[in-house]
């Protein structure tokens, strides 16, 4: 999809990214395109599933904040455009290769302790794998170091959750854009 820059401009005022939906661009925030299940682009079913149970364990609510909707949506545009906070820490493009290897090694390491995936374990045995992959990578984890992608997954549910103008209202944090967005989020 090809976005014009005024129309980009306009979705960004309003906290909003171009999602198609029935065949329709669209804007939508990402919770809106999460409430009406927007199919994803780039990533499966599969990583979507441990995405956004990553997200949730992180930081909970950024599976309804739309954590995957967001990765994903991050992972189809032009490189130099990316978000993520896997290109501000200079994964090498295409960051959706990072992405993948990351969340195929979480559910692989995930179903060599529990013998299931990350996103059909119960939330108290994803805290405390997600605690062990924060200061260690896990035993059964190929990929890049687990450490780095929890430090880059929870910038993203962070990003996500809390980078809006309702975000910083649940912090108790004046919202002080340079350009204030002409509805909230």
């Amino acid at each position: 999809m090809t976005v014009d820059r005024r129309s980009m401009l306009k979705g960004a005022a309003l906290g909003a990214f171009a999602f198609t939906v029935g065949g329709t661009q669209t804007w939508l925030t990402l919770r809106e395109a999460y409430a009406q299940a927007v199919p994803l682009q780039v990533l499966t079913g599969a990583e979507r599933a441990a995405l956004e149970a990553l997200g949730d364990t992180l930081l909970p609510g950024a599976r309804e904040a739309g954590i995957a909707l967001y990765v994903d949506h991050q992972l189809s545009v032009d490189p130099g455009q990316c978000l993520l906070a896997a290109r501000a820490a200079n994964v090498p493009p295409p960051v959706t290769n990072f992405y993948r290897a990351c969340l195929g090694a979480l559910d692989r390491a995930a179903t060599a302790a529990h013998g299931q995936v990350f996103a059909a374990l119960k939330a108290d045995e994803q805290v405390k794998f997600v605690d062990q992959m924060r200061q260690k990578v896990p035993e059964g984890w190929s990929g890049p170091p687990s450490p780095f992608f929890y430090l880059l997954a929870r910038m993203d549910a962070v990003d996500v959750v809390y980078g809006t103008v309702e975000g910083f209202e649940r912090l108790g944090v004046p919202y002080m854009p340079h350009v204030m967005p002409t509805r909230k989020w």
